[in-house]
């Protein structure tokens, strides 16, 4: 069997290597994949955007299945584009995938799923928009309405943090066309968590936690990123919150997709507030999360290959999937300057040298004269993996640790619950 994984980053390199532990022992791929990606898989030179690339690269390596990484390329119709091609493929359609390159859709469904969530207001007029923020004040969230890279999203403290958001998004297009419109919000207190489960769009797998920290610096300070790190499960989940989530949030949404004719099949990702009311979604996303995609796929106990026949086949409901009770821990190696200007090409050792029991998944490195080198801002993610979040914790640092490259930095507080 020959798999190709389209993507690049730290999620395609932990799918890859899950996809590589299977009994089958599948032949693998990746469009255009990165240094650590190499070592399992064949990369093409193929950017994960080009739809017809991907669909050429399938077809002349003869793969029998494709899968769809990145938020980016779902949102360009790649699913859509394999079907009609006869290439079988894990991921949702354009059309389902909308649930996150839409906010304002997304918010839509969910206020017709019955789904607890933020009360909100879209603007395509910065006028408007701005009027609407001085009259209700700070605090406040403001989204750019499109896809924007995890960094689209702006919670303000003050009515000028807010007004300049606007500006940035909407007038200056820091996001590009994600800022034709903004979704307004209100700001929701309490403990985030993601939440992922695997559907073919009738049926649903039990639900995996796993909690990210978005901003750059300790303390939740400085601007967000794509994710510094993480940590699964939460320490306080529970088979009740899961079922809780589970009737509350995700299975209304998953059902108002499919009663619209856009049926979700593949994973869905929700991003939850745990307020002081009760659960209530954020947003939600249409692939793995990343860092999470990290956490979750050395807790995965089944074939990552069953579990994606089972959502194409619509055999979801038949599906026995497991979830190791142990703890995973990842800490992110970024570039200096990173989420700003950053440099590439700086030489990373010590790949090798953190213990026995921890990965390390590359989120951006390239090979440059038999040297692997960074080419991104999220360079690694170093995962401990073990029987409690703080054993995992003590692995990921020290494999963090042992990595050196010119202007590392991470943060030191990861799954650090004391402080």
């Amino acid at each position: 069997m020959r798999v190709l994984v389209v993507g690049s980053g730290a999620r395609e390199h932990a799918l890859v290597w899950k996809l590589a532990q299977s009994p089958r022992a599948p032949e693998l791929f990746a469009a255009p994949g990165n240094a650590g990606i190499a070592q399992l898989a064949t990369c093409l030179d193929v950017a994960a955007e080009d739809v017809e690339g991907v669909i050429t690269a399938a077809r002349s390596n003869s793969i029998d299945l494709v899968v769809v990484g990145p938020e980016a390329p779902l949102a360009a119709g790649m699913v859509d584009a394999c079907r009609e091609a006869g290439i079988r493929v894990f991921g949702p359609t354009k059309a389902a995938a909308r649930i996150e390159w839409s906010k304002s859709f997304s918010k839509r469904i969910m206020d017709s799923a019955g789904a607890p969530t933020a009360h909100f207001e879209v603007f395509s007029d910065h006028e408007e928009a701005t009027e609407y923020v001085r009259e209700h004040g700070a605090p406040i969230v403001i989204k750019a309405e499109g896809l924007a890279a995890g960094k689209g999203v702006v919670v303000a403290q003050t009515v000028a943090i807010a007004l300049s958001a606007l500006d940035n998004i909407m007038l200056n297009r820091a996001y590009g066309d994600a800022g034709v419109e903004v979704v307004i919000e209100e700001l929701m207190e309490g403990q985030e968590v993601s939440v992922f489960t695997f559907t073919d769009g009738k049926s649903l797998t039990p639900l995996v936690a796993a909690c990210d920290y978005k901003r750059i610096y300790d303390g939740d300070k400085g601007p967000n990123t794509g994710g510094m790190g993480g940590y699964s499960p939460p320490p306080w989940w529970d088979d009740a919150m899961e079922q809780e989530v589970r009737e509350l949030l995700i299975e209304p949404v998953i059902r108002q997709l499919a009663a619209e004719g856009t049926p979700f099949e593949g994973v869905l990702y929700g991003g939850l507030m745990l307020t002081d009311e009760g659960p209530s979604l954020v947003e939600f996303n249409s692939r793995f999360g990343d860092p999470e995609c990290q956490l979750i796929m050395p807790r995965m106990e089944n074939d990552l290959l069953d579990v994606i026949d089972a959502v194409i086949d619509g055999h979801v409901a038949e599906l026995d999937l497991r979830w190791s009770a142990e703890a995973t821990v990842a800490v992110v190696l970024a570039s200096a300057g990173y989420p700003s200007v950053y440099a590439t090409g700086k030489p990373i050792t010590g790949l090798a040298d953190g213990p026995e029991s921890t990965i390390v998944f590359h989120a951006a490195t390239a090979e440059l004269d038999g040297q692997t080198v960074t080419s991104g801002g999220r360079v690694l993610a170093a995962v401990g993996h073990a029987a409690t979040i703080a054993e995992a914790r003590t692995l990921a640092y020290q494999a963090a640790d042992a990595i050196a490259f010119e202007g590392a930095q991470h943060r030191t507080d990861i799954a650090n619950f004391d402080v």
